[in-house]
């Protein structure tokens, strides 16, 4: 049995506070178990130059742990040069994100997604992705409000869990133990119609058979529904609905 009696499929208690920050177009505080990441929206008018020509928004994310994220093995804040895990993550969010949503809905604006972890207790890179889905429709509502858009862009609804393979079994949201323990680690991004959107794995010792592996996607497919079926009240409440599918 996994920590707080879970089962193998189990995820942990997920929990999402929106408007944290104050005076931010889009600002989420998400707790995955004992994960927990502060996630904003801003933007400006201005988009890289190889999108200028193209009339559409660009979507670009930023990810960082605090020094005390980790506990007392204080993690270095990064100045001006982004380590490679940390880049890693943030073209995994950045991906996802302008995979999501219709950048031509927002031409010439460029909304970068910040996403800093508080604490760590593993799967933070799905944790960062999933609030900061929610800090973009946010922001999306925030720049229809003050008329910068004249319509709410159409968007897909995805979220991010992880799945790992430990000794040929098969668990999901991983916590930092098991995480460290396991032979391989999945996370994957997928939408309410179980589309892939974003996928990294890494093997670990073990080598693992291409069966697993598909029952590993399939479960997170499975739990990524579970978790927009979570979103979904609460996308109600803030007057969010999703548009046209994003193709």
């Amino acid at each position: 049995m996994r920590k707080e009696n879970r089962s193998d499929s189990e995820r942990r208690p997920l929990r999402l506070v929106p408007g944290y920050i104050s005076g931010v177009p889009g600002s989420v505080l998400i707790e995955q178990g004992l994960t927990r990441v502060v996630c904003t929206a801003t933007f400006e008018k201005k988009v890289p130059a190889f999108v200028k020509s193209q009339e559409r928004g660009w979507v670009t994310a930023e990810y960082a742990m605090l020094p005390g994220s980790t506990g007392n093995s204080r993690v270095q804040r990064e100045r001006l040069k982004i380590n490679n895990r940390h880049g890693e993550i943030q073209r995994f969010i950045g991906r996802a994100l302008r995979a999501a949503v219709d950048l031509k809905r927002f031409p010439d604006y460029t909304i970068f997604i910040d996403t800093d972890v508080l604490q760590a207790d593993g799967s933070t890179r799905c944790a960062s992705l999933n609030g900061g889905f929610f800090a973009l429709l946010l922001a999306f509502k925030h720049m229809v409000f003050e008329t910068l858009i004249a319509d709410f862009p159409f968007f897909s609804l995805i979220s991010a869990v992880s799945c790992g393979v430990t000794e040929g079994r098969l668990l999901v949201d991983l916590d930092y133990a098991e995480d460290a323990a396991c032979d391989m680690d999945l996370a994957l991004v997928s939408s309410e119609k179980g589309e892939i959107v974003e996928m990294q794995a890494f093997s670990e010792a073990r080598l693992v058979p291409q069966a697993l592996f598909q029952r590993a996607v399939e479960l997170a497919v499975e739990k990524n529904r579970e978790i927009i079926g979570q979103f979904r009240p609460l996308l109600q409440e803030l007057r969010i609905a999703p548009g046209e599918a994003v193709s």
